[in-house]
């Protein structure tokens, strides 16, 4: 039986917009993406996972269902994406969570510890999106 939420945000927070799943993580208080989550994924009824993206516009939001792949197709870093990170769970322990992905689109990735206008404006609107995913999964 799975129960709670594991909300994950990464990405490089030296980066400014790339660090948006930082800057959510840390409102949300969270660990960083890597692959002794896997065991967490297994455990949780959903997970969520907060990126930052070049295919969205600068500041636009995006939520998408994830689909676990097959195989985690070789070796793994200490870094790993959602999808892979979810089929290692469902190798390692038979399951995954439901899992989502929340995108923002970045304005900027030069180097730099804050969000661009866009990044920051988008942040609180970022927020609202994984809480929705997380009371959503919570109330089933």
């Amino acid at each position: 039986m799975s129960d709670g939420i594991l909300v994950v945000g990464y990405g490089n927070s030296a980066r400014s917009d790339d660090g948006i799943g930082w800057h959510v993580a840390q409102r949300l208080s969270v660990d960083p993406l890597v692959p002794e989550l896997a065991y967490d994924i297994s455990a949780a009824a959903v997970a969520v996972f907060i990126d930052a993206t070049t295919s969205l516009p600068p500041g636009q939001i995006g939520v998408e269902r994830l689909r676990p792949l097959e195989r985690t197709g070789g070796p793994l870093s200490h870094h790993v994406n959602p999808a892979t990170l979810m089929a290692l769970s469902n190798q390692l322990y038979g399951r995954a969570a439901e899992g989502y992905i929340v995108s923002c689109g970045v304005q900027s990735v030069e180097l730099g510890d804050r969000l661009s206008s866009a990044g920051e404006a988008a942040l609180p609107m970022v927020v609202e999106a994984v809480a929705e995913l997380v009371w959503r999964g919570a109330t089933g």
